[in-house]
């Protein structure tokens, strides 16, 4: 038995008397109230999430930008210092290593936040890929604590401990610097929610404080603390990727309907480049479709897929959906069958129910 780590913020969850699981080597709280409940919080107030089990890996040097190039799908030479993109880390077969979000904190510096199952693993892979680049390779994740603060009242509640800089001018997927507790934090307007919000980064010593302020500060919002429960019913929502569900190192960027971070066009042969520009000449054999059940029934995690000729995929996320009160999921499809309204069938514990394929995403926020 792996000895499990803690965040800085085990102890907030236990005063909050949080259920508590083990997660990517982490104790972390699965649910404070319900599921739904929290859910909804984020949905229509606000919510706070201790994210500060993520990884955070720093590249920095001359030849930084080259680096990180090498090892993305996405393109980082169109970065603006300030701003952040979404984009794979990616094995030599153009399949994930991880996802991840790219900052560019500076022209020889970025920030790379990577899932916390993936730290070590990603770590590792950099640091191998960075043999003969000019740059230095750092994980700074145990000294890094993050919470994100999620929903449409985000903005007021962080502004009230953030004085010194205008939040609201910050666009979505920029960050910016502001005086937080009396450090200076990153802070970042991105999500795993499909709701405005923002994500801090903030040391180790200084997260219970915060923690505890935002919930305060929030109190007249209807603020509430976040669950991984929740957590993962809104990223579904939003059709989110979650990684050693729905993307992995057995899926390519393309069969995970991800083509808008695939940036053929950089001056560089990045990771996996010439197998996935075959795969796109050649034609992808399936895809990541998101899907609703148009019977009763709930799908899950591996539940596999039928048309009327046999077996044609496998369910990657599935859940009753707390917000539109529908049963969702997303699957991986033989691609004649991932055209939107094409019906299929999920096996439900020995029970044909009836799908069909529906556009991307099943939740969309409204913006102010």
């Amino acid at each position: 038995m792996e000895t499990l780590k803690r965040t800085p913020l085990y102890e907030e969850h236990k005063r909050l008397n949080a259920k508590i699981v083990p997660f990517a080597g982490f104790e972390m709280p699965v649910q404070f109230s319900s599921i739904i409940e929290e859910h909804l919080t984020v949905r229509t107030k606000v919510g706070i999430f201790d994210v500060s089990h993520m990884g955070e890996i720093w590249i920095k040097g001359k030849e930084a930008l080259n680096l990180v190039q090498k090892v993305s799908s996405n393109n980082a030479e169109k970065l603006s210092v300030g701003q952040i993109h979404y984009s794979g880390l990616l094995t030599e077969k153009g399949t994930f290593v991880d996802d991840m979000l790219v900052h560019k904190i500076e022209d020889n510096t970025f920030l790379l936040v990577v899932n916390a199952s993936n730290v070590n693993k990603d770590f590792a892979f950099i640091k191998d890929n960075a043999k003969g680049f000019d740059a230095q390779v750092e994980n700074q994740s145990d000294n890094t604590a993050q919470i994100a603060i999620q929903g449409p009242n985000a903005l007021e509640v962080l502004s009230k401990i953030v004085k010194d800089c205008d939040l609201s001018k910050v666009k979505y997927y920029w960050f910016t610097y502001g005086n937080v507790l009396g450090e200076k934090c990153l802070i970042a307007r991105t999500g795993y929610t499909g709701e405005d919000g923002f994500e801090v980064y903030i040391s180790p010593e200084k997260a219970s404080e915060l923690w505890q302020e935002l919930l305060e500060k929030g109190k007249d919002y209807g603020i509430k603390p976040i669950g991984l429960g929740a957590r993962d019913t809104l990223r579904l929502e939003a059709c989110m990727a979650l990684y050693g569900n729905d993307i992995d190192d057995t899926t390519t960027v393309l069969e995970a309907d991800l083509g808008w971070i695939l940036k053929f066009d950089k001056n560089c042969d990045f990771n996996g480049k010439s197998i996935l520009l075959k795969q796109k000449e050649e034609g992808i054999k399936r895809k990541l479709v998101a899907f609703e059940l148009i019977e009763q029934g709930i799908p899950r995690h591996l539940m596999e897929c039928y048309s009327e000729k046999g077996k044609v995929g496998f369910v990657t996320s599935g859940t009753m959906s707390p917000f539109l009160k529908k049963p969702i999921g997303m699957a991986y499809l033989d691609i004649e069958y991932t055209g939107a309204q094409t019906n299929f069938f999920v096996d439900i514990r020995g029970k044909k129910v009836k799908a069909q394929v529906v556009n991307k995403p099943f939740y969309k926020r409204q913006k102010k």
